[in-house]
């Protein structure tokens, strides 16, 4: 999947990706899988700088903070783990939904502490990984936010797993869907 990656979009001048833990596994994790394939290692290293995550093409590539969104409610955005700890991605999204009209952001306390998706941890621990994302969920509740926002779909889809098991009046939205709304 990681050459077809690659070869398909070698001649992209901008790749923008809508997740952090993509983003973060392109530009810093496909030189280990390509390690002994110089080929490959070399379109990797031409290719990762071209590689932006969403947030952060918009505010440093397309240079704005503002599209123009419209979203009435509160929300409370969740910091990735890979988007925050890989990519150093913390502001930006803050600051874009900072620009939509009618949103009240609320930050949560748990903000920066993982959602306990992980890829396959949450497979293997299934009992860490539901107790980490009911511990993220207290704190959202705390907000009194109706909607959370996040720039990675999977921590959306293990926080709304778990939001829709305990029938809760909540819904997980990716930041780009909210900068779409009008």
């Amino acid at each position: 999947m990681a050459r077809h990656f690659l070869d398909t979009f070698r001649d992209s001048e901008y790749i923008v990706v809508p997740s952090g833990s993509c983003t973060s596994m392109i530009a810093h994790h496909y030189h280990d899988i390509f390690a002994n394939d110089q080929k490959m290692l070399e379109l990797t290293h031409a290719l990762a700088p071209r590689v932006w995550e969403f947030s952060r093409f918009l505010i440093e590539v397309a240079g704005t903070d503002d599209v123009g969104a419209r979203f009435d409610g509160v929300v409370t955005y969740h910091d990735s783990c890979h988007a925050l700890r890989e990519l150093h991605i913390k502001d930006g999204p803050r600051r874009l939904l900072a620009k939509v009209q009618g949103l009240t952001l609320r930050e949560m306390e748990a903000a920066e502490e993982c959602c306990g998706f992980g890829g396959t941890f949450s497979v293997k621990f299934p009992e860490v990984s539901g107790g980490m994302a009911r511990t993220k969920i207290d704190s959202i509740l705390k907000t009194e936010a109706c909607t959370v926002v996040s720039i990675d779909s999977s921590c959306l889809m293990q926080l709304q797993g778990v939001i829709d098991r305990a029938r809760l009046p909540i819904r997980t939205l990716h930041l780009a869907e909210v900068l779409a709304a009008r």
